[in-house]
């Protein structure tokens, strides 16, 4: 895992322009903290800061090779391609030879082989630029699902890209703006922003799925991948039998590593059954990891939450032999980490759930380096009420919006009127379902599975996505996500919910899959969701730190909210203040004014 950046103009020589190039690299520093590269051409400039994961010591980048015709082809790559020992072995038989053990050589060999036409033979998670000087053109590639993401936005006669934000913010010709149709993703779908939307003006997020191909007459996103509808014709005790098999040679791949490997436990069937499964096949020694967070409500009294996660976690772990390590966060770090989120993302985020995962990660990487997770099973396999509870699955917009205030609600009329967030909404629900493949002939129920699935698939998933990686790459951790595997989706996407939750059982089919694995009490123990302190003196402690706001007479946030809208909502109404997010607790909308209002002090809003 990796930080990249880069810069490419078909009018300007590059070559004096390490100065920039070292600038944007720099940002991305916490992502790699093992090495920086920078390599620079007549007009292409590379930047990389390196984590080092597989092949320490052959895998430096920039890396540049030479292909058959003396072609020189340059790559900066974040991520990992999990069936490259396949694809060497292929290129191998096609008379390539290679100079290192890393995945990033493979990438380069396989372009030089079948140029983009690479993407169709990749698994993994992945971000990566290419300059291919003969062409003289540059290849942007992300990921099917959008597990590592990747930026861009043109400037001048050229485009920069990477892998955060704060990398193309560097370049001096890139400003920080927000224009009203940001201000709307953030106060009209912030749950879920759109695909391909990075909120700041100018600049894109290559989709999910994509590729990006730049020269010098322009650049051109398309998508190389989407689930496909198929009939299922498999039975329950046949599907359950193809998953097993997916998710054994799924973990079996992302096991691969020259550095310390754990596992993120909470005790809920989608972390236990990745733990087990590499606990099985693992050789070495795994850890696992869990977080608590101060919440001294009474159990239940959440229904996202139901039942604490350290003695299922613990229990996991004993039955398997691991050493598991706890991590505990303080109400008061809670709120001296609220920043964290916010440097990390580049953007307002959820509150004490980025702060605490944060502080999770950083105790996660002073044990080890690489880190498997549980995210992405619930939205395969049907895990959230906005899945099977028939008022969110046929709610009018996105189902996870069913009966849930956003943050537009607060805003002063005049922005109200110039973003029209109801408008807003509904027309990115319309482009997401405009997006659905479905099969000829399906009655109207199936139809809708197949939208509710996609829509998590395609939004939900990466608002979860992006969180994980951001929050771990700011520690320079390296988080995979099996349940994140492309095959996984397409597969998933065409077994109808019933067999999903069969029995009336949600996330059947998984508990099925691997109950063999683990505990009884762990594949019959309900969803809990990640923790969120429900500490009534950190709710406070945010409480307050709005009203100082309040009593700013500049404060920033209210160039977008009514000050007298928030200032009833934090007194009077806090129970009902919208957020980001679902939430039990209005701790999360209480952090993102904060957020939001430290954010909006470092950029320019214009119309």
């Amino acid at each position: 895992m990796c930080g990249i950046t880069g810069w490419v103009d078909w009018t300007r020589d590059l070559r004096r322009q390490r100065p920039v190039i070292s600038d944007m690299t720099r940002t991305q520093t916490p992502r790699g903290p093992d090495a920086e590269g920078i390599w620079l051409s007549r007009h292409a400039a590379f930047g990389h800061r390196r984590l080092a994961v597989i092949d320490v010591e052959g895998g430096r980048q920039p890396m540049e090779r030479t292909g058959r015709r003396g072609e020189q082809v340059v790559i900066t790559f974040s991520g990992e391609i999990y069936n490259f020992q396949e694809l060497r072995a292929e290129l191998r038989s096609a008379g390539w030879s290679f100079s290192t053990r890393s995945d990033t050589e493979v990438l380069l060999v396989a372009y030089l082989e079948w140029g983009p036409d690479l993407v169709h033979r990749l698994n993994g998670m992945y971000a990566f630029a290419i300059w291919d000087d003969q062409k003289q053109r540059l290849l942007l590639v992300r990921d099917r699902l959008g597990i590592k993401p990747l930026y861009y936005a043109p400037v001048g006669d050229g485009i920069v890209f990477g892998s955060e934000p704060k990398a193309l913010l560097a370049h001096p010709e890139m400003a920080a703006e927000v224009d009203l149709e940001g201000i709307a993703e953030l106060m009209a779908v912030p749950r879920a922003r759109t695909p391909g939307h990075a909120v700041y003006r100018g600049m894109r997020e290559v989709r999910p799925g994509c590729l990006v191909i730049a020269d010098a007459s322009g650049h051109r996103e398309s998508r190389y991948w989407q689930v496909e509808a198929r009939p299922h014709t498999r039975d329950f005790r046949a599907t359950t039998e193809d998953i097993r098999a997916l998710l054994t040679d799924i973990v079996d791949r992302q096991l691969v590593a020259d550095v310390p490997v754990g596992t993120l436990l909470s005790g809920g069937i989608d972390s236990s059954a990745i733990t087990a499964m590499a606990a099985r096949t693992f050789e070495g020694e795994l850890t696992s990891h869990s977080v608590s967070v101060p919440a001294p409500a009474s159990p239940g009294s959440d229904s996202w939450r139901p039942s604490p996660d350290e003695p299922y976690a613990k229990l996991v772990a004993e039955r398997l032999g691991l050493k598991h390590f706890v991590t505990q966060v303080s109400t008061e770090s809670l709120v001296e980490g609220l920043d964290h989120g916010l440097r990390a993302r580049d953007l307002p985020g959820w509150g004490d759930l980025d702060t605490s995962m944060y502080y999770l990660f950083r105790s996660v990487r002073e044990q080890c380096t690489v880190a498997l997770s549980g995210e992405s099973a619930d939205e395969m396999f049907g895990g959230y009420a906005w899945q099977i509870d028939e008022r969110f699955v046929h709610h009018t917009s996105f189902p996870w919006m069913y009966g849930r205030r956003q943050p537009q609600h607060l805003l002063r009329e005049e922005i109200r009127r110039e973003i029209r967030p109801e408008e807003y909404e509904a027309e990115r629900y319309r482009q997401a379902l405009g997006e659905v493949p479905h099969l000829e002939g399906e009655d109207a129920v199936r139809r809708r599975q197949r939208e509710v699935f996609y829509l998590g698939l395609t939004r939900w998933l990466g608002a979860l996505l992006d969180r994980k990686d951001r929050m771990s790459m700011a520690v320079g951790l390296e988080v995979r996500v099996p349940f994140a595997d492309h095959r996984l989706a397409e597969y998933l996407f065409n077994v109808p919910a019933e067999l999903k939750a069969d029995g009336g059982i949600e996330k059947a089919l998984l508990r099925r899959a691997v109950a063999d694995l683990l505990p009884d009490e762990i594949v019959t123990r309900p969803k809990s969701a990640y923790p969120a302190s429900q500490d009534p003196g950190y709710v406070a402690a945010m409480q307050g730190l709005v009203l100082d706001v309040l009593d700013e007479p500049d404060a920033p946030l209210f160039d977008l909210m009514d000050r007298e809208k928030v200032r009833t909502a934090v007194t009077s109404e806090l129970d009902t203040l919208p957020g980001p997010i679902t939430a039990r607790t209005s701790a999360i909308g209480l952090s993102y004014l904060l957020e939001l209002n430290r954010w909006l002090g470092g950029v320019r809003v214009v119309a």
